[in-house]
């Protein structure tokens, strides 16, 4: 019987591998790669790869370029000072950048050629660049700079930064919402589109006499285009003028002459958000996505396509039940391709300008980043799954193959030891399907007892794809020696309109009886100890912890990172002024108490660790104080880990690492992992568990 249930999941009985444990201070030797562009011919990729030193807690970004066919790759910059955002000129020969070296105070631009060279700094803006993108006469480039409206000249600008940084009085004011966004405070400049020649001079303002600004809070490449003749930009604007209802539309504005008088807003019929502008390359159309439903960040994003010629509208995906992201056009302008969430991966599908249903271009792992030239044409992107981190590939576009193109990682890889992973399904709240991902211990054999840390993941409408996880790697916690699983509870994206917006009313009820159902599946498993289970989870996933901390629950300890543990002190984030889609807390208190895990503190008795940052913003850090200091009243064995220089997420080498060995710590106490007494010979498992080998 042993035997057979070995081959059930693959696993031999027999033979050992003298590889090395995949653990928290290996991964941070994995190199990271950054989102790639493609040259105009289609023949090489140039992707930014992040190197981490953990002694200096601090990594450095260089540039590569990839033959698009099998090739050596040449590393393109070595300056000290990371480069980021690179973006190919039209004509072939240079590549545009920001970085930040040298005695630059700010990020700036620079260009290298792509035949080698040094790199040439062309900006010198003391409120520092992002974003770049070629005019199609590769003479110039566009770029986007937070800048005070109210100043004239960059001298001027130069002058309050320096004020600014060098004042002894530190008080800041606001007098309308938002104040902050994730892990900083909002000031009062506006983000605006300048230009400026290959050659350096003065930046040209293109946007900020217009009236309107780009997103302040979180302004990138997405938030503008340029037309292909290089006459006009599309930016995405907030029109609120309120700050706590946003609305964004899709504006026009000529290059020369951008006066309000010349500015049309595409999409003012439209109450919810519209965004990320795209022009095609023949530039008969501009592409962008729209939301219906106000204030729901996650409702589904339509893919629109606007007429130029013919100012006339269209909505190409409104009977198709996933959101268009990652866009990016094909060369003849007749198709576009997209990174869809879609049932725990994140698939790339094609979607055709002339309509019909959306076409799936790949089946299994993820696929992001996609960058698209040449004539066949070739798309480039970066390909993921939970034991692959993301690697630059080319893929076909008819039929989905994919060719691995970039080997940083493949030495430091063949020696470590990943666990099998699999999909499996099994019925959650209102007796409705759940997709869940299990992740196995290295050495897993299913005639033993082995323990479980369930892991609840963020957002909450943020689905746990087949996708490489830095902050809550799963290799790593089953190395350690649990069965780890991500279950795709009621609200994830990725299933359905209707499956994400089923708990946006009631946060609690449905997520917290998947997450019970998902224990009792793997009672349900011969091979799981169900007296060595725990749960964790960071951001949403920590506020369902917070959950099951005051609610009946099989796990022996809990992890709550980043936790929104009371939702009346939430109105503290950096979203709480907005206005709530099903109402305020003051107009319906029942509904607000009865979702906050403070409401249950009553029953809190099981061991809790409790992380968070003193720089996050999108949960406050009063979150875990109030959390810890209720458990230590309560007399509940709890301990706190606060990180007074990280955000939402802990993103120091150093402060990883000792995140990653307090919580193996923490979860050996509580739940002893690896192996443990044999299964029953007569164990044949549950009949209702249907899996799906992922790799």
């Amino acid at each position: 019987m042993r035997a057979t249930l070995a081959l059930m999941f693959g696993i031999a009985l027999a033979g050992t591998t003298h590889a090395e444990p995949y653990s928290a201070a290996a991964m941070w030797q994995l190199q990271r790669l950054g989102e790639p562009d493609i040259s105009p011919d289609g023949r090489l990729a140039v992707v930014p790869v992040t190197r981490y030193d953990v002694d200096k807690n601090k990594g450095e970004t260089d540039l590569w370029l990839v033959p698009t066919k099998p090739g050596k790759a040449r590393q393109l910059t070595s300056t000290a000072g990371s480069a980021s955002s690179p973006v190919w000129s039209p004509d072939g020969e240079m590549i545009a950048f920001v970085a930040k070296r040298g005695d630059d105070k700010q990020q700036q631009l620079y260009v290298i050629a792509v035949d080698g060279g040094e790199a040439r700094r062309v900006t010198n803006v003391p409120t520092g660049v992002i974003a770049p993108k070629w005019f199609p006469d590769s003479r110039r480039i566009a770029f986007l700079s937070q800048v005070w409206t109210d100043l004239a000249s960059w001298a001027e600008m130069e002058k309050r930064m320096t004020e600014r940084s060098e004042a002894k009085m530190t008080a800041k004011v606001w007098d309308k919402a938002p104040v902050s966004h994730w892990d900083h405070f909002l000031d009062d400049r506006q983000t605006h589109i300048y230009s400026i020649s290959i050659d350096g001079g003065e930046p040209q303002a293109i946007t900020r006499n217009s009236g309107v600004a780009l997103d302040r809070a979180e302004p990138d490449a997405n938030s503008y285009d340029i037309s292909p003749d290089g006459a006009e930009v599309a930016f995405a604007v907030n029109t609120d003028r309120s700050g706590i209802d946003p609305n964004f539309d899709v504006f026009t504005l000529p290059v020369e002459g951008g006066s309000p008088q010349n500015l049309t807003n595409l999409t003012q019929d439209n109450p919810a958000d519209d965004f990320g502008p795209l022009y095609s390359p023949d530039g008969r159309s501009l592409a962008f996505r729209r939301q219906t439903i106000k204030g729901f960040y996650a409702d589904r994003a339509r893919l629109m396509l606007f007429d130029r010629r013919a100012s006339k509208l269209r909505n190409l995906t409104e009977n198709w039940d996933r959101t268009a992201d990652g866009l990016v056009w094909a060369p003849d302008s007749g198709s576009l391709f997209g990174s869809i969430d879609d049932a725990g991966t994140r698939r790339i599908y094609r979607f055709d300008i002339g309509g019909g249903e959306p076409k799936a271009v790949t089946r299994e792992h993820s696929f992001g980043s996609l960058a698209i030239a040449g004539s066949g044409p070739v798309i480039v992107g970066l390909r993921q799954s939970f034991s692959e981190p993301p690697t630059l590939v080319s893929i076909i576009p008819r039929t989905g193959a994919a060719t691995k193109l970039s080997d940083f990682n493949d030495a430091l890889l063949a020696k470590l030891t990943p666990g099998k992973v699999e999909s499996v399904t099994y019925k959650g709240a209102n007796n409705e399907d759940v997709q869940m991902w299990v992740v196995y211990p290295p050495n897993f054999s299913p005639d033993r007892k082995w323990p479980l840390y369930l892991l609840l993941h963020g957002g909450p409408h943020n689905g746990a794809i087949d996708g490489y996880q830095w902050r809550w790697n799963a290799q790593i916690f089953a190395n350690w020696g649990y069965v780890t699983a991500w279950h795709n509870f009621h609200g994830s994206s990725g299933f359905g309109q209707a499956w994400t917006d089923s708990i946006t009313k009631e946060w609690m009820a449905l997520p917290y009886e998947d997450t019970i159902k998902a224990a009792d599946w793997f009672r349900a498993q011969p091979w799981i100890d169900t007296e060595r289970m725990a749960a964790g989870g960071g951001s949403y996933g920590g506020y369902l912890a917070s959950a099951l901390l005051g609610k009946p629950h099989p796990f022996k300890t809990l992890v709550a990172h980043a936790a929104v543990y009371n939702s009346y002190t939430q109105i503290a984030s950096d979203y709480g002024a907005d206005k709530s889609r099903h109402g305020e807390f003051w107009e319906d208190v029942e509904r607000f108490t009865r979702n906050s895990p403070h409401s249950f503190a009553a029953n809190f008795t099981t061991p809790t660790l409790v992380i968070h940052g003193q720089l996050d913003m999108r949960v406050p850090v009063n979150h875990g104080l109030e959390l810890f200091n209720t458990l230590q009243n309560r007399g509940v064995p709890s301990k706190l880990v606060y990180f007074p220089d990280e955000n939402h997420w802990i993103l120091k080498p150093q402060n990883s690492l000792f995140w990653y060995e307090t919580k193996r710590q923490w979860l050996e106490k509580y739940v002893r992992p690896g192996p443990g007494e044999a299964t029953p010979v007569s164990a044949t498992g549950s009949e209702a568990t249907q899996t799906q080998v992922s790799q």
